[in-house]
């Protein structure tokens, strides 16, 4: 059997586990029975809540002072000095087709190690790890369609919807690497 039919007889939940597996680099998916939950960092951005695989962020940070880069889309705030390293700070919102993000006190950077380079991305409300069992799965939750080629899988608990992205899958993406004018 392939992986590509393998993954396909899995569970919503099941085929969740199973992605984020890859996307951590590491081949065909491991066995994903028994798997009891599922935990991801929680942020809000705008009005909506959304979880990434926690392994996709190395650390959050608050927002930086910030280098604006020239000839950069909108979305790329700049760079910034975090203890020694470059780092890019993009808007995620701007970069998924949201209004613009003013400044707040509650905004943090998550912050990626992709293949080695840090990239940041600014988001609204740090909610913390969030652990989601199977019965919060909920397929039926829509996206915005900027949302979906990084969409993972959706929750709901704690009384809101939570849209799980890939953050390592969008920054490969060409929309994201390709942040000049």
């Amino acid at each position: 059997m392939s992986a590509a039919s393998a993954l396909r007889d899995l569970a919503p939940f099941d085929l969740l586990l199973a992605i984020e597996a890859q996307l951590r680099g590491g081949g065909d998916p491991p066995s994903t029975a028994g798997a009891d939950a599922w935990t991801g960092l929680g942020f809000r951005l705008r009005e909506r809540w959304f979880a990434v695989p926690g392994d996709e962020v190395r650390e959050v940070t608050g927002r930086p002072r910030l280098t604006r880069v020239p000839g950069a889309k909108p979305w790329l705030l700049g760079v910034a000095n975090v203890r020694g390293k470059l780092l890019t700070v993009t808007d995620l919102g701007g970069l998924l087709d949201c209004r613009a993000a003013g400044e707040a006190r509650d905004q943090r950077v998550l912050v990626l190690d992709l293949d080695g380079l840090p990239a940041g991305f600014l988001v609204d409300e740090v909610a913390g790890q969030r652990r989601f069992v199977p019965e919060d799965q909920r397929p039926a939750i829509t996206a915005p369609a900027a949302f979906q080629p990084w969409r993972l899988g959706a929750f709901h608990r704690e009384g809101r919807d939570w849209l799980v992205l890939s953050l390592t899958r969008l920054a490969r993406s060409e929309r994201f690497i390709r942040a000049g004018h």
